[in-house]
């Protein structure tokens, strides 16, 4: 009689950890939108700068050097040369080889602006050389640009600050934003939790303005109606079913003891009758546990599990029909459940019953224990198809051959564990076949729930 453990459903905080990140991609949204244009804005702030800068330079020193030229035409002995940051140098032709020796660099550059740059005692320099040749004369004009240079460096990491200033103003920016926008969101949760505990669930469009927060309200609210129809009409076709279904297995129960009161019937009638009596039994116990499902809702009650297990398998033996199959029952007696004994017997006899079933000699034990019950069998054991997929609904196992079975009797033992907070296991025996144990929950676990 192979089943599997139960799969645990997913928690509650898996939806709150996704709304949190939803919060937190707005907040991501709006730094990385700060961020990117915090850059671009520096970057373009730089590049501008550098250009308008650099023009500026030049053409400095390209009127400079002009004028300088223009002096020298006009008198080549009263030459200014410009100070003001700048350092001049006019060369006539006999200083030529003196300046191929001595700077060689400076030589052999044409006439334009040149970058320069090199180190002295240790520090880095660099300056803009502006060179006009001419047969009569050489003009060498440099810009010191070093200052330039480090306020350079200075205005980076300005903008260096300005950009994490930026980024983070943004995401502080962001966080707010998305606190406003995941608030009615928030509100319409909490709303529709509030609403999910009562019977008649309340309008939750009416608390939002006509926005798209409302229009998600207003469609949940039409769902909601929806859904509670259909629970209403499920409810009531359950309790319609169950009624008209108690009627006749009342009648059939009467009909079975009133029969069985007769001292002149023969040991055949006899026990065709206590067959009937206990498939009545059955079905009567069934229909509880499934209208208990249907409604989602816990019965009370004080069932003696050993009790129920002996005339489970009592039953289980009248039906043997000379199979070659021991049931007995042993261990502790005294294991009280806070339930109504239709719903344990419905777990519990499906769990002897699929033990009997599959089962074709050997013995099937039920072991007591202080707080759960073992069922133990001696059948083909659990394979893996089966441990994967028993538990679900209409699946049968691979040892089903042509019994009789829709299986769903698993199915309904693992709602009604459920329902009741049990536990079903399952594990191959020792040598051969299966050990399923059902763990009844606490009494104190049931109350806490409840409360």
């Amino acid at each position: 009689m192979p089943a599997p453990e139960e799969t645990p459903r997913p928690r509650s905080r898996r939806r709150t950890r996704f709304r949190r990140r939803l919060r937190s991609r707005i907040v991501l949204a709006f730094a990385l939108l700060g961020l990117g244009l915090t850059l671009l804005l520096a970057f373009s702030a730089n590049w501008v700068r550098n250009r308008v800068e650099e023009d500026l330079v030049v053409d400095v020193m390209n009127r400079n050097i002009d004028a300088s030229w223009q002096q020298y035409l006009l008198n080549p002995d009263d030459v200014v040369l410009p100070v003001q940051q700048m350092h001049a140098r006019l060369v006539k032709p006999e200083g030529f080889e003196k300046l191929r020796v001595e700077q060689p660099d400076w030589y052999v550059l044409p006439d334009g602006i040149h970058n320069i740059s090199g180190e002295e005692n240790g520090q880095p320099f660099s300056y803009k050389l502006a060179v006009r040749k001419t047969p009569e004369a050489w003009f060498f004009l440099a810009y010191d640009m070093t200052q330039v240079t480090r306020g350079q460096e200075q205005f980076n990491r300005a903008l260096v600050g300005v950009v994490l200033f930026f980024t983070v103003l943004s995401a502080l920016i962001g966080l707010w934003s998305a606190s406003r926008v995941m608030s009615p969101v928030s509100e319409l949760a909490r709303l529709l939790k509030l609403s999910g505990l009562n019977a008649q669930p309340e309008q939750l469009a009416s608390h939002f303005p006509d926005d798209e927060v409302g229009q998600l309200a207003e469609a949940l609210d039409d769902y909601a109606t929806r859904l509670t129809e259909v629970v209403q009409r499920d409810r009531e076709f359950n309790a319609d079913v169950s009624h008209e279904l108690r009627t006749p297995l009342a009648v059939i129960r009467g009909a079975a003891e009133l029969l069985l009161s007769r001292p002149e019937l023969d040991d055949k009638t006899r026990a065709r009758l206590q067959r009937i009596q206990r498939a009545e039994q059955q079905c009567t116990d069934l229909i509880s546990a499934l209208l208990l499902l249907s409604r989602n809702e816990r019965g009370h009650g004080n069932t003696d599990v050993a009790r129920l297990a002996e005339q489970l398998l009592d039953a289980h033996r009248a039906q043997l029909a000379g199979k070659p199959l021991q049931l007995r029952i042993e261990g502790e007696r005294g294991l009280l459940v806070d339930a109504p004994e239709a719903a344990v017997a419905v777990a519990l006899g499906n769990l002897i019953g699929n033990a009997v079933k599959y089962t074709t000699s050997g013995e099937v034990i039920v072991r007591m224990h202080p707080k759960s019950v073992e069922v133990i069998d001696s059948g083909p054991g659990l394979s893996a198809e089966d441990a994967a997929k028993l538990f679900e609904r209409g699946y049968r196992g691979t040892h089903a051959g042509h019994s009789q079975g829709g299986g769903i009797g698993l199915s309904i033992v693992r709602r009604l564990c459920a329902l009741y907070g049990w536990d079903v296991r399952v594990k191959p025996g020792e040598e051969k076949g299966v050990v399923a144990t059902l763990t009844f929950a606490p009494l104190q676990s049931l109350l806490a729930r409840d409360a």
